[in-house]
Order: C-alpha cells, then sequence, then structure tokens
C-alpha cells in the first residue's frame, strides 16, 4: 500500500470554477429535496387534519372559533363573524306569519 500525500496544490481557475458550480448545483440539489419533503409532510398532514374533520362536524366549528380567539388576542382590531343565513330562516318565518 502506498500513501500519496499532496500539498499546496494549485488548481487553475477554470478547474476552480467548475468545482464552485458543482457544488452550488449539489446544494441546490439537496435544498430543493428537503423543501419537497416538508411539502410532502404538509400535505399529509394537511389531509389528515381534514379526514378527521370531516368525521367531526363540530370540530371544524371549534377550530374556527379557536381561529377568531387566536386573531382576537393578536389586535384590538375589528372581526367580522360570518353566519349562516340558515341559522334565521326560522326567524324570518316565525316574523312573516305573525307580522301580517
Amino acid at each position: 500500500m502506498t500513501v500519496v500525500a499532496l500539498k499546496d496544490l494549485e488548481l487553475s481557475v477554470a478547474m476552480q470554477r467548475a468545482m464552485a458550480r458543482q457544488a452550488e448545483a449539489e446544494r441546490e440539489k439537496r435544498a430543493k429535496v428537503l423543501h419537497a419533503e416538508g411539502e410532502r409532510l404538509a400535505a399529509e398532514t394537511l389531509a389528515d387534519a381534514a379526514t378527521i374533520l370531516a368525521r367531526e362536524p363540530a370540530a371544524i366549528q371549534m377550530r374556527y372559533l379557536q381561529t377568531l380567539a387566536d386573531v382576537a388576542t393578536e389586535k384590538n382590531s375589528t372581526i367580522l363573524f360570518p353566519v349562516p343565513i340558515a341559522l334565521f330562516e326560522g326567524l324570518l318565518r316565525r316574523g312573516g306569519e305573525g307580522g301580517g
């Protein structure tokens, strides 16, 4: 077995640039793979959450209310609270029957 030690090796500027481009390409490749893996995990987590929310109808309402509570504590601002029209249909019918 022969051991060879290289000391004070000089590379041409073109070779240095080529090596730098290759290293940059490898870093970009790893970054893209990590980003794609993160996106995949996020998608799986969202799909799991959607499945749970679909099984429990009240869960989405609770999540909605939690989000509103979080927004309310962050800043002193006005929150528009959308209410489904279906909640008022019974009241509107009663008002029309008794007012005639």
